[in-house]
């Protein structure tokens, strides 16, 4: 009999394109996830994968067999889905997706609220860019800014919240210093894949064309407080932080809309719906702070 775990390593490297990629995904060594496809090429009788000097590639066989293992996955998650969306359990795992700027700078003291409340409730929550597909039950419920409401999947159902805005900021030192008449020309600091926002205007501080670029937004927010320059930053990140002020004669721009997001029959089960009644109240109540209507600093 096959087994269903062997398929999804196999899966997952058809997916991801190789095998390190594919272990990654996972969370493990590439040497299991060889392993894995070796035992299911031999329950088979045909090989998955050829390797070439340039890496992995599909055999033919592979090519039907991946068709026939989306199926299995596919029964598999509805079979999964079924069964979770009956559990009326205030207990067991429940998984949260969203970005890590928004965990870490918002939401976190509440999610600490809401396990103290439930401390039944396993809570593994997701923070990375990429963030986890419900439909494949990568994760219960989604944290998203949404910038068009039409582009929401079909198969999701959600819980509008408030509107998220953004800002230009500075370091309060840096704030100081211009009042003080030692204008100096500002860099802005910018997320290296992103660059400057085509929204952002920096108002009376004239920039230069060098900018200084960072791989992730905890770095870029660091780098503004230690006065290097200027960078578009929601506002619940700016206005909150007592290092930083809003730069004079600068716009608000909106982002999006915050939805939480479940899926299917997960969004029956007790422990979702207890999360997502509760992940609303708060937002609601950081309403003015992500719009960016609380006081600023400055």
């Amino acid at each position: 009999m096959i087994d269903w775990d062997d398929v999804r390593y196999f899966l997952a490297a058809a997916r991801e394109g190789s095998v390190r990629a594919a272990a990654k995904r996972l969370g493990v060594n590439h040497a299991t996830v060889l392993r894995r496809i070796a035992q299911l090429e031999q329950r088979l009788g045909a090989l998955m994968f050829e390797k070439l000097p340039s890496g992995y590639r599909m055999t033919e066989a592979g090519e039907e067999v991946l068709e026939l293992a989306k199926q299995m996955e596919a029964s598999a998650h509805q079979l999964e889905t079924r069964v979770f969306g009956r559990d009326q359990s205030a207990h067991g795992l429940l998984r949260v997706t969203l970005t890590p700027i928004l965990a870490t700078h918002l939401l976190m003291p509440d999610f600490a609220d809401f396990a103290r409340a439930n401390p039944d409730i396993e809570m593994d929550v997701l923070t990375s860019g990429e963030l986890a597909n419900l439909t494949n039950r990568e994760a219960d419920v989604a944290i998203r800014v949404v910038y068009d409401r039409e582009t929401l999947p079909l198969n999701l159902h959600g819980l509008m919240g408030p509107e998220l805005y953004g800002g230009i900021y500075m370091s309060r030192d840096r704030l100081d210093s211009w009042h003080a008449g030692l204008p100096d020309p500002m860099r802005w600091i910018v997320i290296s894949m992103h660059g400057i926002p085509d929204w952002a205007s920096p108002g009376d501080i004239p920039t230069t064309a060098v900018p200084f670029k960072t791989t992730d937004a905890a770095a870029q927010i660091v780098a503004v407080r230690q006065g290097l320059g200027i960078a578009a930053l929601p506002c619940f990140v700016g206005d909150a932080d007592a290092k930083l002020a809003r730069v004079p004669g600068s716009d608000l721009h909106m982002y999006g809309t915050l939805w939480l997001l479940s899926q299917g029959e997960t969004r029956k089960t007790k422990r979702v719906r207890l999360f997502m009644e509760f992940a609303s109240g708060r937002l609601a109540g950081h309403a003015p702070l992500l719009a960016g209507l609380s006081s600023p600093q400055d």
